[in-house]
């Protein structure tokens, strides 16, 4: 499986921006999916999750209330929608996929991971 991770930029505080994920190869809907970020100087970090169907959602609570993860099995796509955007928002954000069965979001265990794409919030 290979992930392809799109969709970020420059944007103003308070701005908006949404992030793809695409899938390609042995894909299936049998994956978990999740978005982390790295800022520059500091660990990648947790950003949020979803479950193989969509069901179940995660967020760290940095985001919590700004940003919504979703997908859409059949175009084998991921998305993080960012709103409210702050400087402290700025980093690469890494999608990634875990197979699985099981009715679950994780935080860890990841088993695949996008090229990441730069987010930059300017104040």
């Amino acid at each position: 499986v290979q992930l392809q991770a799109s969709g970020g930029g420059l944007v103003q505080a308070g701005g908006s921006l949404r992030l793809s994920c695409a899938g390609t190869g042995r894909t299936s809907s049998w994956y978990a999916m999740g978005w982390f970020r790295q800022a520059p100087g500091k660990e990648r970090a947790f950003v949020a999750a979803i479950s193989w169907s969509g069901r179940s959602t995660d967020y760290a609570d940095s985001v919590k209330g700004r940003f919504t993860i979703s997908r859409d099995n059949a175009k084998n796509t991921a998305y993080l929608e960012m709103s409210s955007l702050k400087p402290e928002d700025t980093a690469v954000y890494y999608c990634a996929a875990k197979l699985t069965r099981v009715e679950r979001t994780t935080r860890d265990e990841y088993d695949y991971w996008g090229q990441g794409t730069q987010v930059t919030v300017s104040s």
